[in-house]
């Protein structure tokens, strides 16, 4: 009651706060016409700036917290993009560059063919071998060519350093071959540095043959080079077939023990040359 009675009493009187209102806004409009003309504030606000950094700083500081941590996880997540893209690139080249290594190989092969083609003075075909027997003890394998290719049941066959085997079932598109490893294989050879006459056959061993025939005083030693001699009527003559590994004379036995080293390597060997000769041709035909 009292309070409505003074304001009753001094309708007109304006309120201590809305004083101090005008006030402020009449010191605010003096010091920006004072600032503005002459410049007079600017130490303050520097001053003023420098006290409220801090406080910035630390208002801000989640901001760029958060800014950061989503940078470092695009950064990161672009980086392990860019890493697996790189590793499968590197994988791919390196399967490139193994198919490369490959068709060097095998190029290197053809060329080794073609000179030993150069040097066989007798009509050839090449043949891919298309599988080999998985059987250790039956040496045989399958080539791409057949009797429409000409190819013919005892065959020779041969590689870039020497005589493979031969032809046993020539079919129509495909034929199967024996190599000279293997245990039903024979093949008249003679030392090529003196002519001597004998019969090397197969092991078993992919790497080994022997000379069942041959007498304790014969002349044959470490290192002789072995060739066809033509006298089996299947491989034309003067084709390597092995190297003299071992001679060993046996006492009171009839024959020494010789074995050898194929000259071709079997177990490598991925193209070969069928040799039509004049000597096999004719005979083949006929048996046809």
């Amino acid at each position: 009651m009292v309070a409505s009675r003074e304001n009753n009493s001094n309708p007109g009187r304006i309120p201590a706060l809305g004083l101090r209102v005008l006030g402020l806004i009449f010191i605010s409009i003096l010091m920006m016409y004072f600032d503005n003309r002459d410049n007079h504030l600017g130490t303050v606000r520097k001053s003023i700036g420098a006290a409220v950094y801090p406080v910035r700083v630390i208002v801000d500081a989640p901001s760029r917290f958060w800014s950061w941590l989503s940078d470092s996880t695009t950064a990161r997540n672009h980086l392990e993009l860019e890493l697996g893209r790189l590793n499968a690139e590197r994988l791919l080249t390196n399967a490139r560059l193994q198919k490369l290594n490959s068709l060097e190989a095998e190029n290197a092969r053809l060329r080794a063919m073609l000179d030993a083609r150069a040097k066989v003075r007798d009509r050839t075909r090449v043949a891919e071998i298309m599988s080999v027997d998985a059987n250790p003890y039956n040496h045989s394998l399958v080539i791409d060519v057949g009797t429409q290719d000409g190819v013919f049941n005892g065959q020779a066959l041969v590689g870039a350093d020497g005589v493979v085997g031969q032809v046993i079932e020539a079919g129509l598109l495909t034929s199967q071959a024996m190599l000279i490893s293997d245990t039903d294989h024979a093949l008249p050879v003679e030392v090529n540095r003196n002519g001597l006459r004998t019969i090397v056959v197969g092991t078993g061993g992919i790497d080994r043959l022997e000379l069942p025939f041959v007498v304790n005083n014969a002349d044959i030693r470490v290192g002789d080079l072995l060739v066809t001699s033509g006298l089996g009527g299947t491989f034309p003559a003067g084709y390597p077939v092995a190297i003299v590994e071992t001679v060993t004379r046996l006492p009171h036995e009839p024959y020494a023990d010789v074995t050898a080293t194929p000259a071709a390597s079997l177990g490598q060997v991925r193209e070969v040359l069928l040799i039509y000769s004049a000597a096999t041709e004719p005979r083949a035909r006929s048996g046809e």
